[in-house]
């Protein structure tokens, strides 16, 4: 590709090779991976076929997602890059005593720890804190009563490519025995930032993002380091800056179609404030201000061309195996009659929400993959959308009543206190030892 538009941001990517060369040292940065495509697929992109062929031809645009596709977290790699020296336990410690106590109370600490606590620290100048604050008020609603029944779901759709998949294939974290453990990780990581001052430098939301940026720092290191799991010419990066903005960004997508879809060019005062929320929980997770867009526009045409410029490609070997493991396993053990109905129901409205906002709807699809979607699963995915939906315009009414505002907001931070219990404490590592050695990366 041509590089016209972004020399400087090239500049960057480059010199990973020598801020980080443990990871980044053989990478062949002239050369784009076989998952970076000009032609899209329409993988991904059914319903939004009209905006394509636009975004397509914004030639910066689309140099800007290459480049990306070949960066990593400088920041946190060079941090992971010093395992060998001190062992990736000792790494997560000396992290989260800095995120706990500040970076001076760990003596000795590694510059490269420094410069990740630092760049976490500086907040952008576009930040608007009190509007995030208003953006995790209105946001506790939804991971109150709709996440915890739809984020089954919207995990398995990260499953639906294999170039942007086969990190989790490959450490192993996604067999069916740990499925659970990442998609509530996931879970209690989104979930924390809604929380009252979560989000802020001493918040746990804020730790939490420094150990997910870590965790993925380690993936790069140990797929990389061992020669032949990763072939670079094919995936490019593991875990390219690219593939943050799915999780990161999904619910801003969802904000910013639907705002054009009204025929809106700016944002409500409400959605603004779940926007901004976002941005800055990806802020966190390291994501570059480029990516974060702030008009439904913006916000759409980056995830678009995100999703244009990654090639097609589901097999079974990768996909099918985390899509299967991820559906099959038990994300709650209440054996109550209220637990277990509501595990039945949880398993239904994700099939549901994942088929209607990732496949179109389409169910023979889904059946391909292992995602079986009967009259059952159709009746329970009703009962349960009712449940979640009366309940959400129930606080959503009490929210707009000032006398009564306070009182619901405690009501459903109680509610996402005991998610957060159910979910379990989160870890947000990766062991070397628990990836699967013998498996190649492959066409």
């Amino acid at each position: 590709m041509e590089r016209h538009f972004h020399q400087t941001l090239w500049n960057q990517v480059e010199s990973q090779a020598t801020q980080v060369p443990a990871i980044y040292g053989d990478m062949d940065f002239a050369t784009l991976p076989e998952r970076f495509t000009t032609n899209p697929s329409g993988d991904g992109l059914q319903g939004f076929e009209k905006l394509i062929p636009e975004i397509m031809a914004d030639a910066s645009l689309i140099e800007m997602m290459a480049a990306y596709t070949m960066t990593g977290d400088p920041l946190a790699d060079a941090y992971a890059a010093r395992i060998p020296e001190f062992g990736f336990r000792q790494l997560i410690s000396w992290l989260t005593t800095a995120c706990d106590k500040g970076v001076e109370a760990v003596p000795d600490a590694p510059d490269e720890l420094r410069a990740f606590l630092a760049a976490m620290e500086a907040r952008p100048k576009w930040l608007d804190m009190n509007l995030v604050r208003e953006g995790a008020r209105i946001e506790r609603n939804h991971y109150a009563h709709l996440v915890p029944f739809a984020i089954r779901g919207a995990f398995l759709a990260t499953f639906m490519n294999k170039y942007s998949a086969l990190p989790m294939a490959l450490t192993g974290q996604l067999s069916d025995q740990l499925a659970a453990k990442r998609v509530h990780e996931t879970a209690t990581f989104f979930t924390l930032t809604v929380m009252p001052g979560a989000l802020e430098r001493q918040g746990a939301a804020f730790k939490a993002a420094a150990m997910v940026r870590l965790m993925h720092a380690m993936v790069r290191f140990n797929v990389m380091k061992h020669k032949g799991l990763w072939d670079t010419r094919v995936y490019g990066v593991p875990i390219p800056q690219v593939d943050q903005m799915p999780a990161g960004q999904i619910g801003s997508f969802l904000i910013a179609f639907r705002a054009l879809k009204d025929g809106r060019e700016q944002f409500t005062a409400e959605e603004r404030a779940r926007i901004e929320i976002g941005r800055y929980r990806c802020f966190l997770l390291g994501l570059p201000e480029p990516l974060l867009g702030d008009t439904p526009r913006s916000v759409a045409r980056l995830m678009l061309a995100r999703q244009a410029t990654l090639r097609g490609g589901y097999d079974e070997a990768t996909c099918g195996t985390l899509v299967r493991g991820t559906m099959n396993t038990e994300l709650s053990f209440d054996t109550s009659l209220p637990g277990k109905i509501d595990r039945e129901l949880e398993r239904s409205f994700s099939k549901a929400f994942f088929i209607k906002h990732f496949l179109q709807g389409d169910t023979k699809r889904a059946a391909r993959m292992g995602v079986t979607y009967t009259l059952k699963d159709r009746k329970l995915a009703l009962i349960a959308a009712t449940r979640i939906f009366s309940q959400l315009r129930v606080f959503g009414f009490l929210a707009d009543i000032p006398v009564v505002r306070k009182f619901a907001d405690r009501l459903l931070v109680g509610k996402l206190e005991g998610l957060l219990k159910r979910y379990g404490q989160a870890s947000f590592e990766s062991d070397a030892a628990s990836y699967k050695s013998g498996q190649r990366a492959h066409n």
